[in-house]
């Protein structure tokens, strides 16, 4: 149905070409039409009017409407495309500022004095860390604070 639509539409708006003459009257006066009244003398100009347009070669660069569709969904794509793009990096922005959150915490709890628990893997006990491991755990801490928050 839109085919045949757009198809009538299409046949309607081609565009009738003709002609431009130049019509000299028995006075000696000149006037340009598609069809010279009785009484002139009628002159070819080599000049065509096309109503819509200067030319036909430039009605017939417009593109096609398959080839405007096929435009219209490349450009569709590459919006999506850039869309998806742009949303990937502010996730990874994200991402990496909750890392950067979460590593300068850890590192205030443990440079506060704070008593730290971790759960033994072997046993499942709570083992709270000691002074020698507080300071190694400090050390990575401020390694993962300057990569995580740069």
């Amino acid at each position: 149905m839109k085919a045949t639509l757009a198809l009538a539409l299409l046949l309607a708006a081609v565009p009738a070409h003709a002609q431009l003459l130049k019509c000299v009257g028995k006075d000696g006066k000149v006037e340009y039409a598609a069809r010279c009244p009785d009484g002139t003398k009628e002159q070819q100009t080599g000049i065509k009017s096309a109503p819509g347009g200067p030319s036909s070669s430039a009605q017939s660069k417009q593109p096609s409407m398959a080839e405007r569709e096929a435009d219209f969904r490349k450009r569709r794509a590459e919006a999506a495309e850039s869309q998806e793009k742009q949303q990937k990096e502010e996730a990874q922005k994200a991402q990496l500022q909750r890392a950067c959150n979460d590593a300068k915490n850890y590192l205030a709890g443990l440079e506060s004095g704070a008593r730290i628990a971790r759960t033994d893997p072997k046993t499942g006990e709570r083992v709270f860390l000691e002074d020698a491991a507080r300071a190694t755990e400090i050390a990575n801490a401020k390694q993962s604070v300057q990569t995580n928050c740069k």
